[in-house]
C-alpha cells in the first residue's frame, strides 16, 4: 500500500473511494458495487460523508483531488467505520491487513503530545519542589523523603506503561512472522492469527495485545517465537 494522501473533513480523517480501493488492493468499481448492494447497512455521517454541488467542488479544490472524482455527481468520503464495512464485504486477507494498517497509521494519527498522568504530574511537582528547597538539615530530611516518594511513584508509573505505537507494530510483525512460518495455507492463517492473539491476551491478562505492559514486551516476543498452536502441541 503506497503512502496515502492525508484527507480531513470536520476534524476527522477520511478516504476517497479510489484511495480505499488502492489500500485494499481492489478495483474501485468493486468498492462501489459493494456499497450499492449493501446501502441499508451504511449510515451517512457514521460510515461515510457525501458531498455534492458547491461543497464537493470546494473540497476537491482544497485537497487537489482528481482521480475521476470531479466527474461524479456525489463524492463519497469513507470514515474508519465505513472502511471496516468495506473490509468486511471484501473479506480478504489483504483487505483486513490494510484495514488494520489504516486504523493504526491513518485514521488514528494524532499530535505527538502525550498528557501527563496523575502520577507523572506528581513526579514533576515533587522534583521541582525538591530542587527548590534550601540545603538545611531539616530540609535535607524533607528532600530525602520526597526523593524516596519520587522513586516509588516512578516505579509505579513504569509498571503501568503499555506499548507505544512502534512497540505495538513490532509485536504485530512478530505475530505475522510466526503465523506465516507455521502455515502456507491462506485458509488456515486467520484461525492461527485469532488463536495467537487470544492466547496473548490470556497469557498477559489484557483485553488487547495493545495493553501489554512495556516491561513485558520482550517476554511477549519470546512467547510468540516459541508459540505452538494447540492442535499440534
Amino acid at each position: 500500500m503506497s503512502q496515502l494522501q492525508p484527507i480531513s473533513l470536520n476534524n476527522q480523517r477520511v478516504l476517497t473511494t479510489a484511495q480505499l480501493a488502492e489500500a485494499y488492493g481492489a478495483d474501485k468499481q468493486i468498492i462501489v458495487n459493494n456499497f450499492n448492494r449493501n446501502k441499508d447497512r451504511y449510515k451517512e455521517n457514521k460510515h461515510y460523508i457525501s458531498l455534492t454541488g458547491e461543497k464537493k467542488t470546494i473540497f476537491l479544490n482544497q485537497h487537489q483531488i482528481d482521480l475521476g472524482s470531479k466527474n461524479a455527481k456525489t463524492l463519497y468520503l469513507w470514515t474508519e467505520k465505513g472502511a471496516w464495512l468495506h473490509a468486511k464485504s471484501l473479506n480478504t486477507n489483504q483487505a483486513w491487513d490494510a484495514y488494520e494498517m489504516l486504523v493504526d497509521e491513518y485514521y488514528t494519527i494524532k499530535e505527538k503530545v502525550v498528557p501527563l498522568s496523575k502520577d507523572q504530574a506528581l513526579v514533576t511537582v515533587l522534583r521541582t519542589t525538591a530542587d527548590l528547597v534550601e540545603d538545611t538539615q531539616a530540609i535535607k530530611e524533607e528532600q530525602h523523603a520526597i526523593r524516596k516518594l519520587i522513586t516509588q511513584v516512578d516505579q509505579k508509573v513504569e509498571q503501568q506503561i503499555t506499548l507505544d505505537h512502534g512497540e505495538q507494530r513490532r509485536l504485530q510483525k512478530c505475530i505475522a512472522s510466526k503465523v506465516y512460518e507455521l502455515s502456507d495455507d491462506p485458509r488456515t492463517r486467520p484461525k492461527l492469527f485469532k488463536e495467537i492473539y487470544r492466547e496473548i491476551k490470556d497469557r498477559f491478562g489484557v483485553a488487547s495485545y495493545k495493553d501489554v505492559k512495556r516491561q513485558e514486551l520482550q517476554s511477549a516476543i519470546n512467547y510468540i517465537e516459541n508459540w505452538v498452536p494447540r492442535k499440534v502441541s
